[in-house]
C-alpha cells in the first residue's frame, strides 16, 4: 500500500510540475500579444515591429529546441527544464525595465532561447515518468496548463495595460510566471530512466535529423507545424489590434476577451483524438484545415458577431489540427524520436515567428490582408497533408493522437 501511495504522490507531483511548466512557458511567450498596440504607441513603432516582441521569443525558442534536446541527453530532462524555467523567469522580471525597443526585442530572444527547454522536453519527460495507460490523461493535463497559461497571460496583461501601461502589465505577467516557475522547480521529481528501445535509444543529432527530414510524411507534419501555427499567431497578433480600430473601437480590456477562444483547445484536442480513432488522423487533419479557412473568412466582414464566431471556429479547428499533427510525429518516426519532436518544435515556432511578423505587413492593407494571408497558408498546409500523408489504410500505428505543444495560445 505504501508503494502504491508513493506512486500516486509521485504521479501528482509530475502533473503539478508539468502544469506549472506549461503555464510559466506560455504566459511568458504570449502575454505581449495583448500589449502590441500599447508597445506600438510607447515606442512609436508600427504593428509589424511591435509584434516582434512575440516573434523574437518564438524564434529564440525555435533555434534553441535542438540544442536543449542535446543538453537533456547529457544532464537529464528534469534538470534541463529546471534551468530553462528559472532562466526564463529571471529574464521576464527584467523585461519591463528595458530602456529601448531594440533592447526589448533582444531580451525576448534570450527568453525564447531559455524557454526552448520546455515544450520539446515536457511530454518526453512525462512519458518517462508515468505508465503508458496514464500517459494520455497526463498529457492532456499538461496541455491544459499550456492553454491556460497562454490565455491567462493575455487576460492579465490587457486590462492592466488599459488602466496603466504595458510595463506594469509585463511586470505582473512576469511575476505570475515566476511564481509558476517556483512551483515547477519544487514539484518536479527527479526522472527515472526506463530501458532503451530501438526507437527511443539516443542517436546522433545529425543522423536523427537526416532520418526525419527525408521522411515525406514527417515533412508534411512539419509543414502543418510551420504553416498552421503561423496562421494562428497571425490571427491573434493582429485581431485585437483590429478591434481597437474603427468600426469597432473596443478598449483593450474588452479586446482581451478574444483570447478566451484559446480555451477551445482544452476541448478540441480531446475531440480530435476521438475523431481520429474513428475516421483516421489524415481525414480529421484535412477537415480541420478547411474549417480553419472557413473561420478565417468569417472574420473579414466588419460585423462583431461574425468575427467572434469565425475566431471560435478557427481556434477550435486549429487545436484539432495541431493535436493530430504533433501526436503523429512520434509514431511517424522510424528512428531519432528526440530529433523528430525537436524538429517539430523548430518548425512550429519558426512559423509563429515568420508569419507573426508577415501578418503585420499584410495588415497594412487592413484586416482583409492579414486574413487573406492566413487563408493562403492554411490551404498550403492542406495541400501538403493531402499529398504527402499516408491514407487511412496506410497510417502508421501509434498512440492515440494528443498534442505535444499547446499554442498559443491561443495559445499561440
Amino acid at each position: 500500500m505504501s508503494g502504491q501511495a508513493g506512486a500516486e504522490t509521485g504521479h501528482r507531483r509530475v502533473l503539478v510540475a508539468l502544469v506549472a511548466i506549461g503555464m510559466t512557458t506560455f504566459v511568458q511567450l504570449y502575454y505581449p500579444q495583448a500589449l502590441i498596440p500599447a508597445i506600438s504607441r510607447d515606442f512609436a513603432v508600427d504593428a509589424s515591429q511591435a509584434a516582434l516582441t512575440v516573434s523574437a521569443a518564438t524564434i529564440g525558442l525555435a533555434v534553441a529546441a535542438l540544442g536543449w534536446s542535446w543538453v537533456a541527453d547529457r544532464i537529464g530532462r528534469a534538470p534541463a527544464m529546471t534551468i530553462a524555467v528559472v532562466t526564463a523567469a529571471v529574464i521576464g522580471l527584467v523585461v519591463p525595465f528595458v530602456p529601448s525597443f531594440p533592447a526589448l526585442v533582444l531580451l525576448r530572444v534570450g527568453q525564447g532561447i531559455a524557454l526552448g527547454g520546455t515544450p520539446a522536453l515536457a511530454l518526453a519527460y512525462l512519458n518517462q515518468q508515468v505508465s503508458r495507460r496514464a500517459a494520455l490523461s497526463a498529457g492532456a493535463t499538461y496541455i491544459s496548463g499550456t492553454v491556460l497559461g497562454g490565455v491567462a497571460g493575455r487576460l492579465i496583461a490587457a486590462p492592466i495595460a488599459d488602466v496603466s501601461d504595458w510595463r506594469l502589465a509585463a511586470l505582473v505577467a512576469g511575476g505570475v510566471s515566476a511564481l509558476c516557475a517556483v512551483v515547477a522547480v519544487v514539484a518536479l521529481p527527479r526522472e527515472r530512466r526506463g530501458p532503451a528501445t530501438t526507437r527511443s535509444r539516443p542517436t546522433s543529432v545529425r543522423s536523427g535529423m537526416r532520418a526525419n527530414l527525408t521522411n515525406p510524411g514527417q515533412l508534411a507534419l512539419y509543414a502543418q507545424a510551420f504553416l498552421l501555427m503561423g496562421a494562428q499567431v497571425a490571427v491573434f497578433n493582429y485581431l485585437g489590434y483590429r478591434l481597437e480600430l474603427e468600426p469597432f473601437d473596443l478598449p483593450p480590456s474588452l479586446t482581451a476577451v478574444i483570447f478566451l477562444a484559446g480555451l477551445a483547445g482544452v476541448v478540441s484536442a480531446r475531440l480530435a483524438a476521438t475523431f481520429a480513432g474513428r475516421f483516421g488522423r489524415r481525414r480529421v487533419l484535412l477537415a480541420s484545415s478547411l474549417t480553419m479557412v472557413t473561420g478565417a473568412a468569417l472574420t473579414i466582414p466588419d460585423r462583431l458577431t461574425l468575427v467572434l464566431i469565425g475566431l471560435l471556429l478557427f481556434t477550435t479547428a486549429y487545436f484539432c489540427a495541431h493535436s493530430i499533427a504533433s501526436g503523429w510525429v512520434g509514431p511517424m518516426a522510424t528512428s531519432g524520436i528526440a530529433q523528430a519532436t525537436s524538429l517539430y518544435t523548430l518548425f512550429y515556432y519558426a512559423g509563429s515567428s515568420l508569419f507573426g511578423w508577415l501578418g503585420g505587413l499584410a495588415f497594412a492593407a487592413g484586416w482583409a490582408g492579414t486574413a487573406s494571408m492566413v487563408i493562403v497558408i492554411v490551404l498550403l498546409a492542406f495541400t501538403a497533408a493531402r499529398t504527402l500523408l499516408p491514407h487511412p489504410a496506410d497510417e502508421v500505428e501509434g498512440p492515440t493522437p494528443t498534442t505535444t505543444y499547446a499554442a498559443p495560445g491561443p495559445p499561440g
